[in-house]
């Protein structure tokens, strides 16, 4: 039996007769394999991230419901119908904390007094003044509600979401190159802020499909993106911003005089990047295995500077130097 099946596996197989005998080139077959897959989109990576989030934080206590919860994002709707009447759903929001207001501090003047708060009738301190509160400039600010939102639930954008695409994919029902970019572009720079699905998978994919799109139509468009970027950089939000400014670089990639055309305007977008410039993770000599998606905020500062300082012309660095001093050249010496 040995002998029977050792010469089985010797003798040549018999093909049946018109059959083609097909040979796969062993560097073709090295390379199909060896082949990197397709980054996923900056939209794509978003959804994954929060499905990861997810495990990890299977309480809830971060995701768009925390964040609804701390009156971080806008609640929406109860359903696509609109609200419910109240005595239908007397608790729906019952859980949303109040809004926080801003307290006088307790070493606040009174009574005439520079320290009345911590001095006796007899003028005897009575206590220990309290250290100075946190300035909060790197604190989170609540993400207002955009206009994306807004013309999405009137179904007023062509776009909807196609499911047939891993990762997600978006289906337009108009040709990119008749759309008026004068009056989408700015709506879906505007929902690029958005932290909640389907306006911020919609509103960043369709970003760069707009962006990838547009050529000539973009350049005139530019002064009106300037306060939709400047909004989604002032919430302080780490996501948010790591988003607008992966939107921002492929802005002044997409196209001539861009990147000179947002000059003028990098007073309004500057100054939170001066703020979390040095925003970097300590990490000694240890790996950060998330830097394929590109989320270390110091590091993608310094790459959106250095990417707005040479294609913004002979002004760039000057102007970028006004507003973040310790910036330093990456064309200069």
């Amino acid at each position: 039996q040995v002998a029977a099946l050792a010469q089985e596996r010797t003798s040549p197989v018999e093909r049946p007769p018109g059959a083609e005998r097909v040979t796969v080139p062993m560097a073709a077959a090295a390379a199909s394999a060896s082949s990197p897959k397709k980054p996923s989109t900056a939209a794509a990576t978003l959804i994954l991230d929060d499905e990861l989030r997810k495990i990890f934080y299977k309480d809830g206590a971060k995701g768009p419901k925390a964040a609804k919860r701390n009156q971080m994002i806008p609640l929406g709707m109860h359903s696509t119908f609109g609200d419910f009447p109240l005595d239908m759903a007397p608790n729906a929001w019952s859980t949303v904390k109040p809004k926080r207001l801003v307290k006088r501090s307790a070493s606040a003047p009174g009574l005439g007094t520079y320290n009345a708060a911590f001095v006796g009738l007899g003028g005897v301190p009575r206590g220990v003044a309290p250290p100075p509160p946190k300035a909060g400039a790197t604190s989170m600010r609540p993400v207002t509600p955009s206009q994306f939102r807004t013309f999405y639930d009137r179904g007023d954008l062509p776009i909807q979401v196609f499911h047939g695409a891993v990762g997600g994919k978006i289906a337009w029902k108009v040709d990119l190159d008749k759309l008026d970019y004068h009056h989408y572009l700015p709506i879906f720079f505007d929902g690029a802020r958005e932290q909640e699905d389907p306006y911020r998978f919609l509103a960043v994919q369709g970003c760069y499909d707009l962006l990838e799109k547009g050529g000539p139509k973009i350049l005139p468009v530019v002064p009106q993106l300037i306060i939709p970027m400047k909004v989604a950089l002032n919430t302080r939000n780490p996501t948010v911003m790591c988003t607008m400014m992966k939107i921002l670089q492929t802005l002044v990639l997409s196209g001539d005089m861009i990147g000179e055309a947002l000059v003028p305007y990098y007073r309004q977008l500057l100054p939170t990047f001066n703020i979390f410039k040095h925003n970097n993770m300590n990490l000694g000599d240890n790996i950060e295995y998330g830097q394929r998606k590109r989320q270390n905020l110091g590091d993608l500062i310094a790459e959106t500077l250095e990417v707005l300082e040479t294609h913004g012309g002979e002004d760039a660095f000057i102007n970028i130097k006004y507003m973040i001093p310790t910036y330093e050249s990456c064309m200069i010496g």
